[in-house]
């Protein structure tokens, strides 16, 4: 059976089982419009729209369908969540950080810098009460959250010039969103959000002088390596970047209990599956664009140590600020310490010396 067959069937075989035809011939007939803030050209992150449309059609018979647009095609790239809220289309896919300007508290629902890993931020999701609480906050905004992807840990972009020092960040133009871009303007970038179909022009006139998107596949796909040669890593600010299915609330409301578990489960599938193509391309992709001139740099640790201790310290003033995002805050750091107690004797632990042994050849000392 083939990949993206056998997930299709996994994702919806629960929903599957519930709308069997006697029972689905009782059910509505509804077509909605899916919207998302990226071009169809990064095939994984918009492609998690036609697959999630196709699990939701599988699962209900034929009953539901979900039309789905690439960005600006109905909707602007970065107003996806007001339209969703404004009810002009019934759910969007998108980028939470996207709308932290309208509240600090949407960081959460994709990283805030220093956070969680992928599969810290699905297990906080999933079985600690995170998507209660993300979306208690969404309720606010007429939004239900389902998690819709996840990118694993990002690189730190493409830079035009190498950076040695905290000092050469200063003055920088740097497309960075969100939480992460309130960061690295505190170590002296400027950042700025530009929405994805955006970057490469704005980089190579120079308007921009660095940027971060998301990982190897999607960034060879973007063509930066062209203008802006030197790859910097790790991204502190995206341990993980969650992507979201966002869907009004009265909309929500509306749909019979099996329709809503159907919605559910398509969407962990296609979040199974985003992570799991990521993991799959990076590595490839990475390859050819060391092989196209892009020059690897891990980000030098004064700057990696200052952006820890800024990070923590807006945090605080964030939440003397914000009870949307100190609630999330402390529910969601709390979780990772406990995690990380554990994560630093397993999966890192094994990780570390794992990468050691193929480096060393411990098989052939």
């Amino acid at each position: 059976m083939e990949r993206r067959k056998f997930l299709k069937v996994a994702g919806a075989g629960a929903a599957t089982a519930i709308a069997s035809p006697a029972i689905a011939q009782s059910l509505p007939t509804i077509n909605w419009r899916l919207p998302s803030s990226y071009p169809k050209s990064l095939d994984t992150l918009y492609g998690a729209c036609p697959f999630f449309a196709d699990a939701v059609l599988q699962g209900t018979d034929g009953k539901f369908k979900i039309t789905t647009f690439a960005a600006g095609e109905i909707v602007p790239a970065l107003a996806v969540a007001d339209a969703v809220q404004n009810s002009t289309v019934e759910m969007g896919h998108t980028g939470s950080l996207f709308y932290f300007g309208k509240d600090t508290a949407f960081a959460f629902g994709t990283a805030i810098p220093w956070g969680l890993n992928s599969r810290q931020f699905d297990a906080w999701y999933y079985h600690a009460g995170g998507a209660d609480i993300l979306n208690e906050f969404y309720a606010k905004f007429s939004i239900v959250n389902l998690h819709a992807g996840n990118t694993g840990t990002q690189m730190g972009g493409w830079f035009r010039k190498e950076i040695k020092t905290q000092t050469d960040l200063s003055g920088l133009k740097m497309r960075i969103a969100g939480l992460g871009g309130a960061i690295v303007q505190k170590l002296g970038v400027v950042p700025q959000q530009v929405a994805p179909a955006d970057i490469y022009p704005s980089l190579e006139r120079g308007v921009l002088d660095a940027v971060e998107f998301v990982g190897p596949h999607d960034d060879e796909k973007l063509g930066f390596v062209k203008v802006a040669p030197y790859y910097y890593y790790p991204s502190f600010w995206e341990g993980n970047a969650a992507l979201s299915f966002f869907i009004n609330l009265n909309k929500w409301n509306e749909l019979p209990k099996t329709y809503q578990s159907v919605l559910r489960n398509a969407a962990m599938a296609t979040a199974l599956d985003m992570q799991a193509k990521y993991d799959a391309q990076n590595p490839a992709a990475l390859k050819r664009l060391i092989a196209d001139g892009a020059q690897l740099r891990p980000f030098p640790t004064d700057i990696l140590k200052a952006s820890y201790k800024v990070a923590r310290d807006l945090y605080q003033e964030m939440s003397e600020k914000n009870p949307n995002f100190k609630k999330l805050y402390d529910h969601q750091i709390a979780f990772q310490r406990d995690s990380q107690r554990y994560n630093a004797i397993s999966d890192f632990n094994y990780d570390f010396n794992s990468v050691t042994a193929m480096q060393q050849g411990w098989d052939k000392s």
